[in-house]
Order: C-alpha cells, then structure tokens, then sequence
C-alpha cells in the first residue's frame, strides 16, 4: 500500500499501522518528543498500534528537537 509519508510516496506492507509509519519514517516509538499526524489529525501515542493506515493517507512524523 502506498501513503505520504513526510511530503513522499512510501510504500508500506498492507495493514501497516501508525507505529509502522514511525518506524518507516527512521523514529524509534520509544523515543520521545515524536508525534504522528494522519490526514491532519494528531494520533495519541497509546493509539499508534491500533491505528492502520489507508491507502494514499497523508502521514506525517514529527520529532521535537532541543536547542537554542
């Protein structure tokens, strides 16, 4: 199946799921500061395993960075 991930067509397994995008997106779901949005709408962290993907959603993966 294939989504936005990030501005670019990626192709993921069929089923994949919000964690799955994490994972695609080179993020460890462990870490924090990372946030995943789908179709524009944020996706609780608790969330991401259970949330399976579309095909052509829009996925984006954000992850804070600290500094000044």
């Amino acid at each position: 199946m294939n989504v936005i991930l990030n501005g670019e067509s990626r192709e993921l397994t069929d089923g994949a799921t919000a964690e799955d995008a994490v994972a695609a997106a080179g993020a460890s779901d462990a870490e924090r500061g990372v946030a995943v949005a789908v179709e524009g709408e944020v996706v609780p962290r608790s969330e991401w395993a259970e949330r399976v993907l579309s095909e052509g959603e829009t996925v984006e993966v954000v992850h804070a960075v600290q500094g000044g």
